[in-house]
């Protein structure tokens, strides 16, 4: 019986531990997040271009200056939401410089596609931002979303 008794207890450890919830992979969460955000547009009635990144964007107003690069500094307005809540974690109400090479990856390929004088939404997955790693008021595995206006390349 003891030996019973000590076999349940062994099966029941070893299932504990195989249950325990693995980290999913980059390509993983991609899509989840891919899921979600769509599912936001979704249910919102937003239709938005994607990029094979996984970035989903909408230009509400398209410029006609240059389009920066990552060697540009850009000069922006924007405002920072999570997807999850709209909670509002970051803004610049004025405008605000700077370098794109140093910033999220979701910037970073989001402000590529924008000539200088648009405004647009990006909706970053979270991969495209700050990933597993919780930042400030930002919980880890965020989906983003930025309502931008680029003012000029630098």
């Amino acid at each position: 019986m003891k030996k019973f008794i000590w076999l349940i207890c062994g099966v029941g450890l070893i299932l504990t531990s195989c249950s325990k919830d693995e980290p999913l992979s980059f390509q993983e969460q991609l899509a989840a997040d891919g899921e979600a955000i769509d599912n936001y547009l979704s249910a919102n009635t937003i239709t938005a271009q994607t990029d094979p990144s996984g970035l989903r964007y909408v230009i509400t107003s398209l410029g006609t200056g240059p389009k920066p690069t990552l060697s540009n500094s850009i000069k922006v307005k924007y405002k920072g939401m999570l997807l999850s809540n709209g909670q509002i974690f970051d803004q610049a109400n004025s405008a605000v410089v700077f370098k794109l090479s140093t910033l999220i990856q979701g910037w970073k390929i989001g402000f590529q596609l924008l000539p200088a004088g648009s405004k647009a939404t990006l909706y970053i997955p979270s991969g495209l931002a700050y990933g597993a790693q919780a930042t400030g008021s930002i919980p880890a595995n965020s989906n983003l979303i930025f309502e931008v206006e680029l003012f000029e390349v630098i």
